[in-house]
């Protein structure tokens, strides 16, 4: 289980991996919750004797963001009059932790003088402020030494608050399952959304003025020694992150593009345990991807009311079917943010966490499983690559036969070979790499225009329409098939040239 982070630049040292003795590792969950729900879930928690601290923060950076960009966070905490430093790196589950009992900021702490040049460490300014109320107890759950914080409080930087309410839970020792047991049994008491966003990504997020941005997978940067289920799990993880993030915003705000890349992020991480299929198909794997199929189906109504309304701008039908559309479009956010409040996906985050971190796969018994596990990343990356691009020429090779749903199966295994080409892609040469990766979300695009006709006929038939806005509907889609015959020629093309790629994984 371990995260990567970008590589440094020549002048600064990486800092000690996850595999040396030098750092703590953090391992917690933490949920966003409503304030009114804190004291009920406290209640429900096993019993302990229950802290309270008054926390300030203050977190650093430079000026251009070196901490941030190395996914580092570095701050003084102050409580009761004593103050800590901590350093920590990587996201969500399980961080590197460094800390000292400081006066002041210490530039001299041994794990920032790997992160930072002497220049950039003396630039160190503070960036924002976290202040909270915690109420924190130690329990023993399941055998383990569990620590849950509840914290209410804000987050400053500079003229931007933002309010937190959140619920931690730190395994102090014992078996991380513990962690997700108990988050299961608090679930039931109130809601609580699970988030990978830290105190410290969120105030660099308010100081950018990004808090409310969607969020765009990053590139994923595999570490040449990772084994094949380290490379699965940072893939994993990065997905579920994203789509946690993304639904908490459109819950917030129904933003338009936080909904795309919700999506897009379903798919990947669904594309991931495809290609992977064979290192965790163990016997959670279904009800995972099950629950990811509705997923990216509850939101799928809405987005393609988004793509189609935006593929109207000035058309002469548009300002005729726009009021219809527009209910069309509300009453499918409507349904969107139900699914995404409900204790239905609350649950799916949780327990795809769960597997991804704990499930069965990662640490099953029998020689085969843990030498699956164990295998290169590189190796097992090329086998799944290959797998992928075979599915997909298979089906490409028969392209002047396929009708619209076939056109849409290839569409789907040109997905399932970029997600597949882009997730492993940092082990291999990086030309051949962002080259087919073009190609193939050329030939997607494509193939999406082919399916428009189909896709607005669809969209149009489900509105209640009067006689004028009727017969601009069939007009469109008229229209929308004349322009998706000229299309054929040009996805062909666009697949012939994805069929030439250079297969980068050999």
């Amino acid at each position: 289980m371990l995260w990567t982070s970008p590589s440094p630049d020549a002048e600064e040292a990486p800092l000690s991996g996850p595999r040396s003795s030098g750092p703590e590792r953090e391992i917690e969950l933490k949920f966003l919750c409503e304030p009114r729900d804190l004291d009920a879930l406290l209640a429900a928690a096993p019993e302990g004797e229950t802290e309270l601290k008054a926390l300030r923060a203050t977190y650093f950076d430079t000026p251009d963001g070196r901490l941030k960009a190395r996914r580092i966070s570095l701050r003084v905490r102050e409580s009761g009059g004593k103050h800590v430093q901590t350093l920590k790196r990587g996201d969500g589950f399980g961080r590197e932790e460094y800390e000292q009992r400081v006066e002041a900021l210490d530039l001299d702490m041994p794990a920032l003088k790997k992160a930072l040049t002497g220049p950039r460490r003396r630039a160190l300014a503070p960036a924002f402020t976290v202040a909270v109320e915690r109420r924190q107890r130690v329990v023993t759950y399941h055998g383990a030494a569990v620590e849950i914080a509840a914290d209410l409080g804000t987050i400053q930087a500079g003229d931007a608050r933002r309010e937190i309410s959140e619920l931690e839970l730190e395994l102090k020792a014992g078996s991380p399952r513990a962690l997700f047991d108990l988050a299961r049994e608090l679930s039931k008491t109130a809601p609580l959304y699970l988030s990978y966003e830290g105190k410290a990504a969120q105030g660099q997020a308010l100081g950018d003025g990004a808090l409310l941005a969607p969020r765009r997978l990053e590139k994923i940067a595999l570490d040449a020694d990772l084994s094949a289920a380290e490379a699965f799990q940072v893939i994993a993880r990065a997905s579920l992150s994203a789509i946690a993030a993304n639904a908490a915003l459109v819950r917030e705000t129904s933003d338009e593009a936080a909904l795309h890349q919700l999506r897009v992020a379903v798919r990947r991480l669904r594309s991931a345990i495809a290609a992977c299929a064979d290192l965790v198909g163990d016997a959670e794997a279904p009800g995972i991807r099950a629950g990811l199929k509705w997923l990216a189906g509850t939101c799928g109504e809405a987005r393609d009311l988004d793509v189609f309304i935006a593929s109207l701008e000035g058309a002469p039908e548009a300002a005729l079917l726009a009021e219809p559309l527009a209910q069309a479009r509300a009453h499918a956010y409507a349904k969107a943010c139900a699914a995404l409040s409900s204790g239905r996906f609350r649950d799916l985050v949780i327990e795809a966490a769960a597997w991804i971190e704990t499930g069965a796969w990662v640490a099953g018994p029998g020689k085969a499983p843990a030498q699956r596990r164990a295998e290169p990343a590189r190796a097992f990356a090329a086998r799944a690559l290959a797998q992928r691009w075979k599915a997909w020429k298979r089906l490409a090779g028969d392209f002047e036969t396929l009708d619209v749903a076939g056109r849409h199966r290839l569409r789907l295994k040109a997905k399932g070979l970029r997600y597949a080409a882009e997730a492993f892609a940092s082990l291999f040469p990086a030309r051949p790499a962002a080259r087919l990766v073009t190609r193939v979300k050329a030939l997607q695009d494509e193939l999406g225009a082919l399916n428009d006709a189909v896709v607005a006929k669809a969209l149009l038939d489900g509105l209640r329409l009067d006689l004028a806005q009727r017969e601009a509907a069939t007009s469109l889609v008229a229209a929308r098939a004349r322009t998706g015959k000229r299309g054929l020629k040009r996805a062909r093309k666009a697949a012939e040239r994805v069929a030439e790629s250079e297969k980068f994984w050999r």
